[in-house]
């Protein structure tokens, strides 16, 4: 079998194209193109099906297991694929955990060292139990979140863009240190005892929710990843198609109620926010793969991710 790459321009991408078994699969036609071409890895690789020139239809992307043949159109002998460079890869699990580790690490130093001092604050600083109540709450969120991404998550896809690495990283970095310079602030002052015991008691629950959340999600596919998109049910998922964020979202409420700083305020409403646009995207996308036709189910109703608002 002739594999014929080109780029989206139309240009060779591979010089007279490659010669592969007909028993090829796709990810044998990625080691093929990196074996030629030293710098495109598999990851970094994305292969589709040529569209006619002023289509509107979405090219059809070529599944990594699937056999070459499958995408012939009955000419097993010859098929043109299009080669698109993704740029520099990295595994999730690396993109996540620096991501987590930054504000893991930047909130303490607020609260143990004299950062302050350099602010303008010579006074001795007082600490009140909701900062340190906050600092653990803040530390057990993101050690979680590391330990879930190594331990509990399960991913569809095994790399990530190398820029979003900086794109996160300048994300949860900038707001970790922007909420922690104001609920450590020397000038800091603290809500009633029961506003904060209901506030943290409610985010810890959220907290309990979203673990066991993630672990639901995780068994819906294997140990590599595979599985593609399935109905979640179960717990919180019986009721909202997003119950991960749901709680994500829910638990820095309870932060917020418990803190009561305009930093904490900010950074939820916008992470509420990209989180709803997750959400509105999935729900939309379980709807359209679970119609009730051809024997698929149906999607059942669900709230999307803020019952009872959205």
């Amino acid at each position: 079998m002739k594999v014929n790459v080109i780029s989206r321009s139309g240009r060779e991408v591979i010089k007279g194209g490659l010669e592969l078994n007909d028993s090829a699969t796709v990810d044998d036609l990625q080691e093929a193109i990196h074996k030629r071409t030293k710098k495109f890895y598999p990851s970094r690789q994305r292969l589709t099906l040529p569209v006619q020139q002023g289509s509107k239809e979405r090219p059809v992307v070529l599944s990594s297991k699937k056999s070459l043949k499958e995408y012939t159109n009955g000419n097993s002998n010859d098929l043109t694929v299009v080669f698109k460079d993704l740029g520099p890869q990295v595994s999730y699990r690396t993109l996540f955990f620096f991501e987590y580790l930054g504000p893991l690490i930047i909130y303490p130093l607020f609260y143990y060292f004299p950062v302050y001092r350099y602010f303008g604050f010579k006074d001795e600083r007082v600490i009140y139990p909701v900062q340190t109540f906050a600092l653990y709450y803040w530390c057990f969120h993101y050690f979680k979140r590391i330990m879930e991404t190594f331990f509990v998550h399960r991913f569809s896809h095994a790399t990530s863009p190398l820029s979003n690495v900086f794109r996160n990283c300048l994300y949860y970095w900038s707001f970790g240190s922007y909420i922690a310079y104001y609920v450590n602030h020397p000038l800091y002052t603290p809500v009633s005892d029961l506003q904060m015991k209901i506030g943290f008691g409610f985010g810890i629950l959220c907290q309990i929710s979203n673990f066991y959340c993630h672990i639901l999600l995780s068994n819906l596919r294997g140990a590599d990843g595979s599985g593609g998109y399935q109905i979640p049910r179960g717990f919180l998922f019986n009721i909202v198609t997003c119950a991960n964020y749901t709680t994500e979202i829910y638990q820095w409420l309870g932060f917020n109620i418990a803190t009561q700083t305009i930093a904490g305020y900010i950074f939820l409403v916008v992470a509420a926010y990209i989180m709803t646009n997750w959400a509105l995207a999935k729900h939309r996308r379980l709807k359209k793969l679970f119609d009730g036709k051809d024997g698929r189910p149906k999607y059942p109703r669900r709230w999307i991710i803020l019952p009872p608002f959205l």
